[in-house]
C-alpha cells in the first residue's frame, strides 16, 4: 500500500502537470489532527478546474492515479439522484487498497466552497493565489454542542414517538419494519442524547466522530457493553430485549441531561411506555 507522502506527491504532480486544475485541496479525516492516522483512511481531494466537461468525456485520464479496480461516479448514476449540483465526483479503489474520493468543482465556485466548508480543508496547490487567508484545518463544526431546551425535547419527542413504531412492528411480526425504525431513528436518538451527556461532562470541545464512532472512549466499559447490546437484533425475542434496553438507556441519559441543564423532563415517556407495555402487548396477546 502506498504511503501518504507518496500519494501527496502524486497528487501535486498531477495538479502541476494539468493546466486545467487551478486549485486543489485535501479534505476530511486526513487533515484532522484529532484523529489518529491509519492505512484505512480515504484520500478526499477536490480539484477546482476550468473545464469539467473535458474530464467527463473519458475516464482514461484517471489511470494516472494508479490501477483502478473499482469506480463509482455518483453524478452519472440513474438510480440515485445527483446531489452535488455542478460538481462531478469519482470514488475509486486501487489495487493496493488505497481509496481516493476525487471531486471536480468549477473554478468559479471557489468562494462558495470555502464559505460552506466544514473546516477540514488543507490547500495542496493554489496556482493563482485565490485563497487569500491561510486555512488551518479544524473540526470545530463537529464538536458536541449543548442542546437548547427545545432541541432536548425534540430528541425525546422523536424517540418516544418512534418507540411505538418499533413495538408495533415487533408485535405484528414485521421484523424488517421494526428494525428499520430501530436502526435508522431510535438508536441514533439514543446516541445523540448520550453525546450530549458526554459533552456536558467533558466539555464541548471535541467530536465523538462520524456515526459516533469514538463515543466508547468516553463511556465506562460496562456502559459501552450495554450500548453494544442494543445492536443485538437476531429475531423477535432478542430484538425486543434490545428495544427495552434502548428505552431504558434513553430514559437514564435524558433524565440526566435534563437534570444537568435544568430542563423539564417530558411526561410523555411514561405515557408512551404505558401504551406499549400495557395496551399494545395486551392487544397482541388477545
Amino acid at each position: 500500500m502506498r504511503k501518504e507522502n507518496e500519494l501527496i506527491t502524486l497528487f501535486e504532480t498531477i495538479i502541476i502537470d494539468d493546466d486545467r486544475i487551478r486549485l486543489a485541496v485535501l479534505e476530511g479525516s486526513r487533515t484532522n489532527t484529532n484523529i489518529p492516522k491509519d492505512n484505512f483512511q480515504d484520500y478526499d481531494i477536490s480539484f477546482f478546474v476550468t473545464d469539467i466537461e473535458s474530464y467527463k468525456k473519458s475516464d482514461h485520464w484517471l489511470n494516472v492515479f494508479g490501477g483502478i479496480v473499482f469506480m463509482q461516479k455518483p453524478e452519472a448514476m440513474e438510480l440515485y439522484p445527483a446531489e452535488l449540483g455542478n460538481w462531478f465526483s469519482y470514488i475509486m479503489y486501487f489495487s493496493d487498497g488505497i481509496k481516493i474520493d476525487l471531486t471536480l468543482i468549477p473554478l468559479n465556485e471557489v468562494d462558495q466552497y470555502i464559505a460552506d466548508s466544514d473546516g477540514l480543508v488543507e490547500v495542496l496547490i493554489d496556482k493563482d493565489k485565490r485563497i487569500k487567508e491561510k486555512i488551518i484545518p479544524n473540526d470545530t463544526k463537529y464538536w458536541i454542542k449543548r442542546p437548547s431546551e427545545r432541541e432536548f425535547d425534540d430528541c425525546c419527542n422523536e424517540f418516544w414517538n418512534v418507540s411505538a413504531y418499533v413495538a408495533k412492528g415487533l408485535l405484528r411480526k414485521e421484523l424488517l419494519y421494526a428494525l428499520d425504525h430501530f436502526n435508522q431513528i431510535l438508536r441514533p436518538e439514543l446516541l445523540r442524547m448520550m453525546s450530549w451527556d458526554i459533552g456536558i461532562r467533558e466539555g464541548c470541545h471535541f467530536s465523538v466522530g462520524k456515526n459516533y464512532k469514538f463515543i466508547g472512549k468516553y463511556l465506562p466499559e460496562k456502559e459501552l457493553e450495554r450500548l453494544v447490546q442494543t445492536f443485538s437484533l437476531a429475531g423477535y425475542k432478542v430484538t425486543w430485549n434490545s428495544f427495552n434496553l434502548c428505552c431504558e438507556m434513553f430514559r437514564f441519559y435524558s433524565k440526566k441531561v435534563a437534570s444537568l441543564l435544568n430542563y423539564t423532563y417530558p411526561d410523555y415517556d411514561e405515557k408512551m411506555t404505558n401504551i406499549i407495555q400495557n395496551i399494545y402487548i395486551n392487544l397482541s396477546e388477545n
